[in-house]
C-alpha cells in the first residue's frame, strides 16, 4: 500500500486533460511576472482534488498556478477568484499566506480561469500522526496549527478589506443549504443517513453565531510548515474561504481526531487508534480548549451540532470528488476515496448529532 506522504507529496507531469499550453501561457506571463522567463518548466502538484495546481519553475524564480478544472463544474465550486481575493487581502495585511501575483479570467490562455501566486518552499504533512517527526516537534506543529487558525479568526475582516466577502449573518443556514444542493448534484447512490442529516441539521440550527474570516478547509494537509522549524508559516487552498462561523472552521480543522478508521486509501489520515500522549499530539478536548483560550472564550456553544455539521459536509465533499471522477473531470488521477467512506462518515455525523 502506498504511503500518503509519498503518494501526495511533490510534482508529476500533468495528465493530458490538464496539460497547459506553455507557449500561450508563457507569452501571457512574460511581461506580467518577474523571474519566470520563457523557458520555464511546468509540473503538477500531486496533492489536491479540486483545483489543479502547478509549479512553474522559471530561470530565476518559481511560481504556483491555480486554475479551475476543465469540463462541467458545480455552480458554487472551484471559486479561484475568491481564493485570489482573500489571499491578496491577507497578504497585504501581513498575514502569512502565499502572495498572489495576478488573476486571469481569459479562458483562451489555458482553457480556464487561473491565478499565479508565489511559491513557498515548506513541508506539507499528509499523515496526521507525523511519522518520522520528533515528539516535541509534533506538539509544536499542532499548537502552531491552532494558533494560525485562531489568529485568522481574530482578524478584523473590515480592516483587511474583506467587507462584503460574505454575508455577515446566517452563514450556517446558507452553508447547510449549499451543501444539501451540492449533494443532490453529486449523488451517485442513495445514502439514507445524509437524507436524515439534511433535515435534522436544519431543525437544530443555532439561533445566533459570530462572523469571522474562514479558511474553509484548514487541516494539517493544507498547512505549510517551515522547512526546518516546527511552525506553520502559511496555509494553502483557500477555495472555500468566506465570512462565517469560526466554530465550523474549527470543527473541520479537527477532522483527524474523528476521521473513521478502515479507509487507509483516503487522502487524509486519522488519529483514531494512536497513542496521542506517546506521540506528543494533544487530545481533541485539549486542542479545542487551547483554541478557546486563544480566542478568549471559555467554551464553544452547540459544539456537538458543529461537529455533526462538518462531518455531514465532509461526506458531501467526498461525494463530489467521486462524482467528478465518475464523469472524468477529477484533477487527481489517484482518487483515494470510496463510496463506502461516504456511508461511514454520514453514519458518524448522524451519531454525533443524535448523541449531542
Amino acid at each position: 500500500m502506498a504511503d500518503r506522504q509519498d503518494l501526495l507529496t511533490g510534482t508529476e507531469a500533468p495528465p493530458e486533460h490538464l496539460a497547459l499550453d506553455k507557449h500561450k501561457l508563457g507569452a501571457y506571463l512574460a511581461s506580467r511576472v518577474e523571474g519566470l522567463g520563457s523557458d520555464f518548466r511546468v509540473e503538477k502538484f500531486k496533492g489536491g482534488q479540486s483545483n489543479p495546481t502547478y509549479k512553474l519553475v522559471g530561470q530565476g524564480k518559481s511560481y504556483v498556478l491555480r486554475r479551475k478544472p476543465p469540463g462541467q463544474l458545480l455552480a458554487s465550486a472551484h471559486a479561484i477568484d475568491r481564493e485570489y481575493r482573500v489571499t491578496k487581502a491577507l497578504a497585504d495585511a501581513g498575514f502569512p499566506v502565499p502572495r498572489p501575483a495576478l488573476y486571469c479570467d481569459d479562458e483562451s490562455i489555458i482553457g480556464s480561469a487561473f491565478y499565479i501566486t508565489e511559491f513557498i518552499d515548506g513541508r506539507v504533512f499528509w499523515n496526521a500522526d507525523l511519522p518520522g517527526i520528533e515528539k516535541v516537534d509534533r506538539t509544536a506543529i499542532y499548537d502552531s496549527m491552532s494558533a494560525y487558525l485562531a489568529d485568522l479568526h481574530k482578524l478584523d475582516y473590515k480592516a483587511v478589506g474583506l467587507e462584503g466577502f460574505g454575508k455577515e449573518t446566517g452563514f450556517t443556514a446558507r452553508n447547510l443549504k449549499r451543501w444539501c444542493s451540492n449533494y443532490e448534484q453529486s449523488k451517485l447512490v442513495d445514502v439514507p443517513d445524509i437524507d436524515w442529516l439534511m433535515q435534522a441539521l436544519h431543525d437544530r440550527l443555532p439561533e445566533s453565531e459570530p462572523t469571522v474570516i474562514l479558511h474553509g478547509d484548514f487541516g494539517l494537509y493544507n498547512a505549510m510548515v517551515h522547512r526546518a522549524e516546527p511552525k506553520v508559516v502559511s496555509a494553502l487552498d483557500w477555495e472555500m474561504s468566506t465570512l462565517g462561523n469560526p466554530y465550523i472552521d474549527l470543527a473541520h480543522n479537527t477532522r483527524a481526531w474523528w476521521e473513521p478508521l478502515g479507509f487507509a486509501e483516503g487522502s487524509a489520515t486519522t488519529l483514531l487508534g494512536h497513542d496521542l500522549d506517546a506521540l506528543g499530539i494533544p487530545s481533541l478536548d485539549a486542542y479545542v480548549d487551547r483554541y478557546c483560550q486563544r480566542m478568549g472564550i471559555s467554551a464553544i456553544p452547540h459544539l456537538g451540532f458543529y461537529f455533526g455539521f462538518v462531518q455531514f459536509r465532509y461526506a458531501v465533499m467526498i461525494q463530489g470528488i467521486l462524482k467528478r471522477a465518475s464523469i472524468g473531470t477529477g484533477v487527481n488521477r489517484n482518487v483515494r476515496h470510496t463510496q463506502d467512506r461516504v456511508f461511514a462518515i454520514a453514519a458518524l455525523a448522524r451519531k454525533t448529532l443524535t448523541e449531542s
